[in-house]
């Protein structure tokens, strides 16, 4: 899979560029800065635009901007962030672009783990939702009470992991249970959050949205 890569730190890039490599990733380019990101992404049209947040000048959110920005110009490039904070703000925006291709959000301590960065390139590519499970436990850890008030303890399980993420099959593993049982507490979250059957909106980003909002 071929990526751009920014980040403003030419050491943590360069290693950076090490470990994508270890994971299976061609990096075609690595920048420094929101714009240079911007030309990249249209000038070589990776599968992933992996990017830090926060980058030159303000050291904000330009990072998360101009990946966004980049795939409004080239349409379907997943975006993976990389971000030392848990930052709900973060979390809703990627979501909020979910079905315009693959997205994700890790913390930099994960991407020292192969495995993990691996699995995350390859569902992100594949179009799929991934988030730091600690950014989930934070997030959960900071919800205010709302419409998933009504949701079981086992419920609110199987949504942290599809925040992750995670299909039924790997829900069903990780909570040991059959994937039928999945099947019943999903829709019952469907239920829960007013989430209908819909042939324009895709309810699993829908339910993590209305959690991350909450």
């Amino acid at each position: 899979m071929r990526v751009v890569l920014a980040e403003d730190s030419v050491l943590l890039r360069e290693g950076l560029v090490r470990l994508l490599d270890e994971a299976g990733a061609t990096v075609v380019e690595a920048v420094g800065d929101g714009e240079a990101l911007v030309r990249a992404v249209v000038e070589h049209r990776p599968d992933i635009a992996v990017t830090d947040v926060r980058m030159p000048p303000s050291f904000g959110t330009e990072g998360l901007r101009a990946a966004l920005e980049a795939r409004r110009l080239v349409p379907g490039t997943a975006v993976l962030v990389l971000s030392q904070y848990v930052e709900q703000s973060y979390a809703s925006d990627l979501l909020a672009e979910a079905g315009l291709g693959g997205v994700g959000y890790l913390l930099k301590d994960r991407i020292s783990k192969l495995e993990d960065l691996s699995d995350a390139l390859r569902r992100v590519a594949d179009g799929g939702t991934v988030l730091d499970p600690e950014v989930v436990a934070g997030l959960f850890a900071r919800r205010r009470s709302g419409p998933l008030d009504d949701l079981t303890p086992r419920e609110r399980d199987v949504l942290g992991l599809m925040a992750e993420g995670r299909t039924n099959r790997a829900i069903s593993k990780q909570l040991v249970v059959t994937e039928g049982a999945v099947e019943k507490h999903i829709s019952s979250i469907f239920a829960k959050l007013n989430l209908p059957p819909s042939d324009d909106d895709h309810r699993r980003v829908l339910a993590v949205l209305t959690w991350l909002q909450s």
